[in-house]
């Protein structure tokens, strides 16, 4: 017998023991790490100790300590540094000699069925595509009910995972019979039902690509509708249309405008239950499929969502919201929309929640359904655009919410379209005497270029809401915090931070990153984002911007969070929709007494209630007033037909009420803001005078940003002159002088020196609070100029902590070392607990240190994870923690940007805070007293999610 066949009967044997114990370690020291956070439970043998479980370099050597005392094995120096995930320990495990005596030693109860991972929430991260993901649920737990569908009357029926792969494949199997395979699309125009989820599946099981259309709202106007999404259908090049057997005869006619259709044809004319396939092999990049923007035809873009893509934001945004199987998913909406299909059905796919589905024409058609399927499934989350909201507030009579209980509804989901700060607030008014919660109402950002979601806001917090003055923010594109009496305020509610591992910034037409509360252009990057739009390079020119998409919308930051002011594209998004004014205005201009050319199609905020409106502006000359009366009406209904929707406001004008500029195109935004003014039904002036006045306006807006521009660039060059010389003395001081004591002078001198000498306006508060002995400062890290800013505040006797990388550096390292600053390791485990033992040693030694525990820094705002290197060591040796909150450094200089900017730094330094234990439980205690207290006082968001809202700072 050979060894390997010897090791891997071993494995077998001791591994089904073993493996539940070492999970149990594993999630105890995570959940002790992150308390409240119960996140550990859903991960198993395959997530990464350090990604996933969150165990830096000493939490390693905790666990390493815990397997030896409850294990009785222990691991060498090599396992620290190796060892990746719980299994890649499973196996030193197995193979340690003394293994074997406590392997064989039973679980405790209940410990088989806790930690299986059979268990686990989520699929492992190692599966890359959703028909992974879907036959992962089917095989563990395929009788598990994945969906819940209601009919319009009322019925409801069930769909199991393994009933939803049957029928997936069964459609795969008839498509690939049919001759179609990997990188066809395949259009899928189905209502709300199981024929979808088979048809949308089957297409990814045939390597397939399926394109969600949106299916007519009435089959009387399926013509039209076909004519409609003709565009779609020709750019995403469809071989084969699937819908419902009544569209089949109209939709036959389409075949001879899309030259790449062969066939259109339902569900049930595809599948072949029972047929065998050759399975095509998907990889992570490949195209899952096509999300295209609603009722296009001038110039359809379909978003390419690769599984890869769609899996990154699913599994950020699930674990981001906590959602877990426990959880009950109640949806209406639309599955060609990209909140309903992967918000709620993807999503529910991944995370393995059960999904209740109704129709969106129910919900539309009385709004208190949505409510009360919340009720009888107990659902945690649910999701809508904030027109949804809005209707439940105004169109929901209190005699139908009779006995409503919305108290288990745990995470309402607002995003898709603008958020109304009065939409929220009158939501949660309304419903709180029926057990709805504030925090409940969770105001979102995404958008289908990054899959679904972009940013979320902190957990279990009621929706922020930012009061601006609305001149300052619509002339000059700076969020000036509004005075109290203000009754012109406008309300902006935040979307939150980006999610883990998205970036998002603001920047101007130059693509220059503006500071926080100027309003700029939105852009975002990350693993969600898409590769571009289907065959559309002219589209896709205008999406990137180097390695940043661009989303077409304005918006800017405040304490770290997202607001977003409007829309820099011409599309309006109305409930949940994109309405591409163009086409809806020819519609209008063709009407019996609508003037040519007269229409201008937009929305307008409405000042009364603080929602946004659809509102048409039609010219016309007759003054009669029933005839004024049949023209609303047919503008009207001719918006219900083509749109889905009534405007909440047709404005009748006289010729040339609608401005356009030289070359003929409609201002829109200038409509809008006429319309907002109440100006619209003014005498207008003539055009050239208009168009004069809007001329000089821009142009003074131009040179007012072009003359703050300029004056930047100059302060950014002269601030950066002055570092590089006050650097460079630093330096020779640092290099001639004897002694560290007198270095550490001279570099705090310099450090004064060039901040003065810059204009970098510094606040130094609770100096008197740091103690004459020993102490660990840790402070949190937002730029480059953070040890700067501090060697010139603190007393010369700090010593420093820095990443063992700038020691290698042959300018900066040698001056650093001879400042005598400690260099730790990040990467390597066995090293990080080793550098940890040289900062004890100093301490002991009455040396005061400077550690940064978030160990890097980031672009995006929020206080990361602190490391527990600086705590242990206080812990060990006795000394107290100096919390020190950095405020306004990331706006001075953020990463990745060069040119710094102008911001008031505040260095606030608190209480010390020391614990009288020594061991690891200590070095815990003190790390989330110390992130607390850096909370309270620093604008930015927890990006660890784990602790209480921070108190305030003692005094």
């Amino acid at each position: 017998m050979t060894d390997d066949t010897v090791r891997q009967a071993r494995e077998e044997r001791v591994i089904p023991d073993l493996a539940p114990r070492l999970l149990q370690l594993v999630r105890g020291l995570a959940d002790e790490l992150r308390p409240g956070a119960a996140f550990a439970r859903r991960l198993g043998l395959d997530h990464a100790l350090e990604r996933d479980y969150g165990l830096d370099s000493l939490s390693r050597a905790e666990l390493f300590l815990r397997i030896e005392r409850d294990l009785g094995v222990a691991l060498g120096e090599t396992a620290l540094s190796e060892a990746e995930t719980p299994r890649d320990l499973l196996r030193l495990l197995v193979a340690a000699p003394a293994h074997a005596s406590s392997a064989s030693a039973p679980a405790s109860p209940g410990d088989s069925c806790e930690t299986s991972e059979a268990e686990i929430d989520y699929p492992p991260d190692s599966i890359s595509t959703l028909v992974d993901v879907l036959d992962w649920h089917a095989e563990h737990h395929g009788d598990r009910v994945l969906i819940t569908l209601h009919s319009e009357g009322g019925a409801a029926s069930h769909l199991t995972y393994a009933r939803l792969r049957i029928d997936a494949l069964a459609v795969a199997a008839g498509l690939i019979d049919k001759g179609y395979g990997v990188g066809d699309a395949v259009a899928i125009m189905l209502p709300t039902g199981s024929e979808f989820f088979a048809a949308f599946y089957g297409a990814q099981y045939a390597g397939c690509i399926p394109v969600p259309l949106y299916p007519p709202a009435r089959l009387s106007q399926l013509e039209d509708h076909l004519r409609r999404i003709a565009g779609i259908l020709r750019n995403a090049e469809a071989r084969v249309l699937i819908t419902v057997g009544q569209a089949k005869p109209l939709a036959h006619l389409l075949r001879a405008q899309i030259g790449s259709l062969r066939a259109v044809a339902t569900v049930s004319d595809l599948g072949l239950p029972g047929g065998q396939i050759a399975r095509p092999v998907l990889a992570a990049d490949a195209t899952a499929f096509l999300q295209y923007t609603s009722g296009s035809t001038g110039d359809p873009k379909g978003v390419v969502l690769s599984h890869g893509n769609l899996l990154a934001n699913v599994r950020v945004m699930s674990r981001a919201a906590r959602v877990s199987s426990a959880d009950t998913f109640v949806s209406w909406l639309p599955l060609y929309h990209d909140l309903g299909l992967i918000g709620a059905c993807i999503a529910s796919l991944y995370v393995g929640y059960r999904l209740a589905l109704m129709s969106p024409l129910a919900f539309l058609a009385k709004p208190s359904r949505w409510l009360w399927a919340i009720h009888r499934h107990r659902a945690t989350v649910s999701a809508a655009p904030n027109f949804a909201y809005d209707l439940c507030v105004n169109k929901v009579p209190d005699a139908e919410l009779e006995g409503l209980d919305l108290s288990s509804w745990r995470l309402a989901f607002n995003g898709a379209e603008p958020i109304s700060a009065g939409t929220v607030e009158r939501f949660a008014a309304r419903f709180e005497r029926y057990g709805f919660r504030r925090e409940t109402m969770f105001t979102v950002y995404g958008l289908a270029e990054s899959v679904l979601g972009v940013t979320f806001p902190p957990l279990a917090r009621e929706p922020l809401i930012d009061r601006v003055n609305r001149t300052a923010l619509m002339r000059d594109g700076v969020a000036k915090r509004a005075a109290p009496n203000d009754e012109h305020a406008l309300g902006v509610v935040s979307c939150g931070v980006p999610l883990p591992g998205h970036e998002v910034r603001v920047v101007n037409a130059a693509a220059h990153e503006l500071p926080e509360r100027a309003q700029g252009r939105i852009q975002f990057r990350g693993p969600s984002a898409t590769r571009g739009y289907y065959k559309n390079p002219s589209a896709n020119a205008a999406l990137f911007e180097g390695d940043w998409l661009n989303t077409g919308d304005l918006g800017y930051f405040a304490g770290g969070e997202l607001y977003l002011t409007g829309r820099a594209k011409d599309i309006i998004v109305r409930r949940g929709a994109n309405i591409h004014p163009a086409e809806f205005e020819v519609a209008v201009a063709n009407l019996r007494g609508v003037r040519k050319g007269g229409v201008a199609v937009f929305p307008a905020m409405d000042s009364h209630t603080g929602t946004e409106r659809l509102v048409v502006l039609a010219e016309v000359r007759t003054t009669d007033a029933e005839e004024r009366r049949q023209i609303t009406e047919s503008i009207t209904q001719l918006a219900v037909d083509q749109l889905g929707m009534p405007p909440d406001d047709v404005v009748l004008a006289p010729p040339r009420s609608v401005l356009k500029t030289s070359s003929g195109k409609i201002r829109r935004a200038t409509c809008r803001e006429l319309y907002e003014q109440g100006a619209l039904s003014r005498t207008q002036r003539p055009p050239w005078w208009q168009l004069v006045r809007f001329i000089a306006r821009a142009a003074a807006a131009q040179v007012r940003r072009a003359t703050w521009g300029g004056v930047h660039v100059a302060w950014a060059c002269w601030v950066w002159l002055i570092f590089a010389i006050a650097g460079l003395g630093a330096w020779i001081t640092t290099m001639i002088l004897p002694g560290v004591a007198r270095r550490r002078h001279a570099a705090r001198a310099w450090a004064r020196v060039a901040i003065a000498a810059a204009g970098i306006d510094v606040r130094v508060e609770g100096l008197e609070r740091l103690p004459r002995s020993t102490a660990v400062l840790v402070a949190n890290h937002a730029s480059y100029l953070d040890s700067i800013l501090l060697t010139a505040a603190l007393p010369p006797r700090f010593g420093y902590a820095a990443k063992r990388e700038l020691a290698e550096t042959a300018f900066v390292g040698p001056a650093l070392r001879r400042l005598g600053v400690v260099f730790v390791e990040r990467f390597d485990a066995a090293g990080g607990v080793e550098d940890t033992g040289a900062l004890e040693v100093r301490a002991r030694a009455g040396e005061p240190l400077v550690v940064f525990p978030e160990g890097t820094f980031r672009r995006a705002p929020g206080l990361l994870p602190f490391k527990l290197g600086a705590f242990m060591v206080a812990a060990h040796t006795g000394a107290p923690i100096i919390p020190v909150a950095l405020m306004g450094t990331r706006s001075l200089l953020r990463a990745g940007e060069w040119l710094p900017r102008r911001s008031e730094i505040v260095i606030e330094i608190g209480a010390p805070i020391c614990s009288a234990n020594h061991d690891w439980n200590a070095a815990l205690v003190l790390r989330d007293a110390a992130r607390r207290a850096i909370l309270a006082r620093l604008l930015e968001p927890d990006t660890d999610m784990r602790l209480e809202s921070a108190s305030a700072f003692a005094s």
